[in-house]
């Protein structure tokens, strides 16, 4: 992106920001899977760690903090533990950085048709927040086949991505591959909103230091709109994991005693009962260490296959 106050979404063809965007998406997947798989493990243990007395009835690991967990998981599973679910997980953010990345551009060329322009601020977010909404329901089976991977141990449910959709289909129908999904539409209308008005306002600063070498400006203005986004909906984003394990194999993941929750707020409700407010913001620490680089390689590595692209482009009409 170049620091002459050219816009992130002005610029690229539709087939190039299609192509960057979904490059982006792959390469930032591989490099964070390791942080999601030990994201979902905590977001999914429901016990309290600060009382022994409530480790005696529970059947499975217990994990405490991220390397640790990162420990426990490499000496039980191997170290293919840590990308359990990389092949939905791959599939889902290859077609959500395309699908995520086009409806932005698309919404904004669209507001800027409008008689009264929005300021610039409010552009982002109501693009952001279309952009992430349309990617989120389209890719979310997908979503919800990387957490139930993760979310096993030692014992195989599904043996292979194949034999997932199979199982889910004949056992919970068309509806079990949306479970949760109320959560994750109502998370990522506010999360893309925040995260990309966020970073369209990070961006311009971060350009202008001359301290900021090889273009990684992009990468700390995406770093610093992650972090502010993502804490502000990451009950959200528990809960979703929460609904998505459940069903007829429930209790046959890495940790047994998930309890059973159904709809969006009946469940944070039972959280804020049965574990209190911290009970809403387990796998935090690991979210925002996961969040931060997932979102400063997949803007850099978009600005950078996007100035590729148009280099090549140009250079094939000369």
């Amino acid at each position: 992106m170049s620091a002459g106050g050219e816009h992130l979404k002005d610029e690229g063809t539709k087939r190039q920001t299609v192509l960057a965007g979904g490059i982006a998406g792959l390469i930032s997947r591989f490099c964070i899977a390791p942080l999601d798989v030990v994201k979902i493990r905590l977001q999914l243990q429901v016990h309290s760690l600060s009382d022994p007395a409530s480790h005696e009835a529970v059947q499975g690991p217990i994990y405490k903090g991220t390397l640790s967990t990162m420990r426990a998981i490499i000496r039980q599973e191997g170290i293919t533990g840590l990308w359990k679910g990389n092949i939905p997980a791959e599939m889902m953010y290859v077609c959500y950085g395309a699908l995520q990345f086009t409806a932005y551009r698309s919404t904004t060329q669209a507001l800027a048709e409008l008689p009264y322009r929005l300021p610039p601020s409010a552009e982002s977010f109501v693009a952001g927040a279309a952009a992430g909404g349309m990617a989120t329901a389209t890719t979310y089976p997908l979503d919800l086949l990387r957490t139930r991977f993760a979310a096993q141990g030692p014992e195989q449910i599904y043996k292979s991505l194949r034999a997932s959709i199979g199982e889910i289909a004949r056992h919970e129908g068309v509806a079990g591959f949306f479970r949760g999904s109320s959560a994750a539409i109502i998370q990522i209308v506010p999360y893309m909103g925040l995260f990309f008005s966020a970073y369209e306002g990070f961006r311009p600063i971060m350009a202008n230091m001359d301290h900021m070498p090889f273009g990684t400006g992009d990468a700390a203005a995406g770093i610093c709109a992650s972090i502010l986004a993502k804490t502000g909906v990451f009950p959200l984003d528990l809960v979703r994991k929460r609904l998505q394990v459940q069903g007829p194999t429930r209790t046959r993941y890495v940790h047994r005693n998930i309890p059973e929750y159904k709809g969006v707020f009946r469940s944070i409700r039972m959280i804020l009962r049965t574990q209190g407010v911290r009970g809403l913001y387990r796998g935090l620490t690991v979210s925002l260490l996961k969040a931060a680089p997932a979102s400063a390689v997949t803007m850099w590595t978009y600005e950078r296959v996007l100035r590729i692209l148009q280099d090549m482009e140009v250079a094939a009409l000369t």
